[in-house]
C-alpha cells in the first residue's frame, strides 16, 4: 500500500502547475510551523520547521526577483520586501521563539498560498 501512495504522490507533483506547486510547498511549511503548537520551545523541531520555511522562501524570492522574471516590477519588489520580513522573522524566532512569531509566518504562508491558488481573500473582489 505504501508503494501506491508514493506513486500517487509522484504523479500529483508532476501534475501541479508551478503556482500550485508553490502554494503546496508554502502550505507544507505552514503546517510544519503549526505542528509546533502554542508552546514554542527551542530545539530540533523548531529549527527544522524554520529552516524548511527559510528554504522555501529562498527559492520563492530568488525566482520572483531574478532579472529574467516575467513578473511585473511591483510584484517583484513586493516579493523582495515580504521575503526580507520572512527572513528577519525566522532569525528573530531562532533567537527568541514565540507563538506570535510562528503565527505570523504561518499566516503569511497561508495568505500567499491562497493568492497563488486564485483566492484573493475575504473582502477582495475580482
Amino acid at each position: 500500500m505504501h508503494y501506491g501512495a508514493n506513486a500517487y504522490a509522484k504523479v500529483a507533483r508532476v501534475a501541479l502547475s508551478p503556482r500550485e506547486a508553490e502554494a503546496a510547498v508554502l502550505l507544507k511549511a505552514a503546517g510544519r510551523l503549526q505542528s509546533l503548537g502554542t508552546e514554542v520551545a527551542p530545539g530540533p523541531a523548531l529549527n527544522e520547521a524554520l529552516v524548511f520555511n527559510q528554504r522555501v522562501w529562498t527559492i520563492l524570492a530568488s525566482a520572483a526577483t531574478e532579472p529574467g522574471s516575467p513578473l511585473p516590477i511591483e510584484v517583484r519588489n513586493g516579493m523582495a520586501q515580504i521575503s526580507a520580513y520572512v527572513f528577519q522573522t525566522i532569525l528573530e524566532t531562532m533567537i527568541e521563539p514565540t507563538a506570535q512569531k510562528i503565527e505570523s509566518l504561518v499566516t503569511l504562508n497561508n495568505h500567499i498560498a491562497a493568492g497563488l491558488q486564485g483566492d484573493p481573500g475575504p473582502g477582495v473582489q475580482g
